[in-house]
């Protein structure tokens, strides 16, 4: 038996993980994984000294002794309750700045990305609710007649759960990596 110690940031831990845990699982299934908190300190993540084996997330100006790889791009969509009384199938540019958000703040550069792609299409929104967490979004727009912009992948993550429904982005926010 061995332990690897991985650093997902809170994105790779909903979208990636689960298919590396499950094909770990069937390719070496005396392992085990440990997750541990992806930070932007990579001292504090343990990759640097060795205890952690891999972080998977935006990593920043790496140091020279890391292997930096790119794994994908992702884009952006929209999140509503499935029953929303003022979204259907799409939302326009004027609904989209009418509605009011929930925005997910993770550390790192996701946050600067979306509102750098929202400003660069000069589209607005008005943020009702922060929350630190994407796990968080679907209880707060399950209740609520709230929108969310999160990535794709994300996204399809959260049309799992019958409350909710995935839509475009009114304009094209672009990909990130």
């Amino acid at each position: 038996e061995r332990l690897f110690t991985l650093a997902p940031n809170s994105y790779v831990e909903i979208v990636l993980m689960p298919a590396l845990v499950a094909r770990a699982r069937e390719r070496a299934p005396g392992i085990k994984l440990r997750m541990t908190a992806f930070g932007n300190d990579l001292a504090e993540t343990g990759v640097i000294s060795g205890t952690t084996a891999m972080v998977l997330g935006r990593i920043v100006d790496p140091p020279d002794n890391l292997v930096v790889q790119h794994l994908m791009d992702d884009g952006l969509a929209c999140v509503v309750r499935k029953d929303h009384p003022g979204v259907r199938d799409r939302i326009s540019r004027e609904q989209y700045e009418m509605l009011k958000h929930v925005n997910v703040l993770p550390p790192g550069r996701l946050r600067a990305g979306v509102f750098q792609a929202l400003g660069q299409q000069n589209l607005k929104r008005e943020v009702a609710v922060s929350v630190t967490h994407f796990l968080a979004v679907p209880e707060m727009l399950a209740v609520t007649d709230y929108c969310a912009t999160l990535p794709k992948l994300i996204c399809r993550s959260l049309e799992r759960d019958p409350r909710l429904k995935g839509l475009p982005t009114p304009v094209d926010l672009g990909t990130f990596p």
